[in-house]
């Protein structure tokens, strides 16, 4: 299976794609291609190179989107980092409710945080103020997580300079 990157007219990432539905839009005239695979694409009745990258010809407006609520998320958010001791990925890392479930804490962005294991056993079922421990940055909502999904070593070298977004840092992924 060969996937092809979309970008919009304005060369922004939209998706990743098959080469069935990438060699679609380029025949219907709705994209170019931008870049190719070595290899080519045969038919009976044309010869192509397999596209790597294509571009739509007219601008898709995309609707922001909300970051999920998910563990995954919230490790990202906070770079796999325990927002108590500051370490980073030093073993499983775990969720922790800053205000617990049991006094009522709610599971949202601003009550999460990422926490090593011996934070969270030490912080136990109390607050960070109660287990005489600090946050190293209080948590919020992310404006963004990346959302193209790519499949885990299999990045095509040429899309990266299309994919610039993956390279921004924590900080700016966190509203103000």
């Amino acid at each position: 299976m060969v996937d092809v990157l979309v970008l919009n007219a304005t060369y922004e990432a939209l998706n990743v794609t098959s080469l069935q539905r990438a060699v679609k839009l380029v025949f219907s005239g709705k994209a170019e291609v931008l870049h190719t695979h070595d290899r080519p694409l045969r038919a009976a009745t044309f010869e192509m190179r397999m596209p790597s990258i294509i571009r739509m010809l007219y601008y898709i407006r995309r609707p922001r989107q909300q970051v999920a609520l998910t563990k995954k998320n919230v490790l990202l958010r906070d770079d796999y980092t325990c927002q108590y001791c500051t370490r980073k990925g030093d073993g499983p890392m775990t969720v922790d409710h800053v205000v617990p479930k049991s006094i009522g804490g709610p599971s949202t962005w601003e009550n999460l945080v990422c926490a090593c294991l011996a934070c969270n056993n030490r912080k136990n079922n109390r607050t960070p103020q109660d287990a005489n421990m600090h946050l190293a940055r209080k948590p919020r909502m992310p404006k963004y997580i990346p959302w193209i999904q790519v499949k885990r070593h299999t990045l095509p070298g040429e899309w990266y300079k299309y994919l610039f977004l993956y390279h921004v840092s924590i900080e700016e992924r966190i509203e103000p």
